[in-house]
């Protein structure tokens, strides 16, 4: 989940359809000002073009087998699942389906799909749409890695894992064209808010089809000249590494409350995206560097805006190293780190020190408070293993992708595993290439 509430330019005018941005943790405004050369901002403000950066150049323009946290700032704009999100509480609206009825256990939803839902070629949005989408989501062919978020459904982890090949037992029925009933296979609180992420929205599966196998990755759908979505844009331009440009669709429902053009979409580093911002080539930026979050709070106070974002950053182990796979080692590995000492030190208080795997605030669950910060107990757990103070221990690789910050979290990480464990860790800086 993330949020996806749509901000506005101050000196613009600009009104979208909330769905059509996706914003990060940290995002920062260019005032208009005074220049001798027309930026890209004061154009667009005329315009009404909106430029905005989506970090790595994209992989895919399929909804389902979309990876990057950016993705959905595009994906976003060229499709529209059952339902939205509002833009002042991100609490979920009415999207595809006007509205929707629950069972008293809270296990079965039925929505009913707008008359007006139109898919990009003209074709009406139907209840059968979702769940072709559904069961191509959930088809072992086709590896989506987000497939496991359609396991809240009754029988979606079973077909997906290829236990029965029928999809029928997968609670998802397309009662009638407009009138699609979900049964879930246990009530969930965040349900309704997990309909607006990429796995749930909807393809037009016709067009897949032309192109070749429909759960077969590969296919080349997403190309502009073939493309069809059911989003507040269409897709104009895709030009690898320079630009994704949508434009304003004229079959989307709700057309008349979408007041942007176009929006174009840039590729940057992320250490190149600030520069760009601060050149007036963006409208907007969630790639503010650390460093730079007091400098924008005590010069431009106004352009920069501070959101939650429902995720955590944490480090996966390679359990297959054999001095990884005991579980002595990875606690111990946990409680070396100082949480907040990276947070107050290296994000300059930008983000909040966790406690837990699964971030607070998600329908009003709180987490246990787990993750403790206790060298003592590490450097127990580590002798306890068979490596008292780090001795016979083999160095430790740390992968991080080309940013800035996740260097400095990573030396900071590198520096208290061999401080508090005497551990010797290599970092290794590899492209982000998902």
């Amino acid at each position: 989940m993330r949020p996806g509430a749509l901000l506005r330019h101050p000196f613009a005018s600009f009104r979208g359809h909330a769905a059509m941005l996706g914003l990060a943790a940290v995002l920062i405004f260019p005032a208009a000002g005074c220049a001798r050369r027309e930026t890209l901002v004061q154009r667009g403000n005329v315009e009404k073009i909106l430029h905005r950066s989506v970090g790595h150049e994209l992989a895919d323009l399929d909804p389902h087998l979309a990876t990057q946290t950016s993705d959905y700032h595009v994906l976003s704009a060229l499709f529209e699942g059952l339902v939205s999100e509002d833009p002042a509480d991100l609490h979920p609206v009415p999207g595809v389906a006007e509205s929707w009825d629950t069972s008293p256990d809270c296990t079965v939803f039925t929505f009913h799909l707008r008359s007006g839902a139109r898919w990009s070629n003209g074709e009406p949005v139907t209840a059968r749409d979702f769940l072709l989408s559904f069961k191509r989501v959930l088809s072992p062919s086709l590896a989506a890695e987000n497939a496991a978020q359609l396991y809240i459904l009754r029988g979606a982890e079973e077909f997906h894992t290829g236990k029965t090949p029928d999809f029928s037992t997968v609670g998802v029925e397309a009662l009638d064209d407009r009138t699609l009933r979900l049964t879930l296979r246990h009530p969930s609180a965040v349900f309704l808010s997990m309909l607006n992420d990429e796995p749930w929205f909807p393809v037009h599966i016709p067009t897949i089809a032309g192109h070749g196998p429909v759960a077969r990755r590969g296919n080349p759908w997403t190309r502009p000249s073939a493309f069809v979505g059911n989003g507040p844009f269409n897709l104009k331009e895709w030009s690898t590494n320079h630009r994704i440009v949508v434009t304003r669709s004229p079959t989307y429902w709700d057309r008349e409350k979408v007041r942007l053009r176009e929006i174009h979409f840039y590729p940057f580093e992320p250490d190149a995206e600030e520069r760009a911002f601060r050149a007036g080539q963006l409208h907007v930026t969630d790639a503010l560097p650390p460093a730079k979050i007091d400098r924008y709070r005590r010069s431009a106070p106004g352009l920069l805006k501070v959101d939650p974002l429902l995720g955590t950053y944490f480090y996966r182990i390679n359990t297959r190293i054999p001095a990884l796979s005991d579980a002595r080692v990875r606690l111990a590995l946990s409680l070396a780190v100082d949480r907040k000492a990276i947070v107050g030190r290296v994000l300059q208080g930008s983000q909040i020190a966790s406690s837990s795997f699964t971030p607070s605030g998600i329908a009003g669950y709180e987490p246990p408070d787990e993750a403790k910060t206790d060298p003592k107990a590490a450097r127990a757990l580590l002798a306890e293993a068979g490596y008292p103070g780090g001795k016979g221990f083999p160095p430790v690789e740390l992968l991080y992708n080309s940013s800035e910050t996740h260097r400095q979290i990573a030396e900071a990480v590198q520096e208290m595993w061999r401080q508090e464990l005497g551990i010797t860790t290599r970092l290794l800086n590899m492209e982000n290439t998902s």
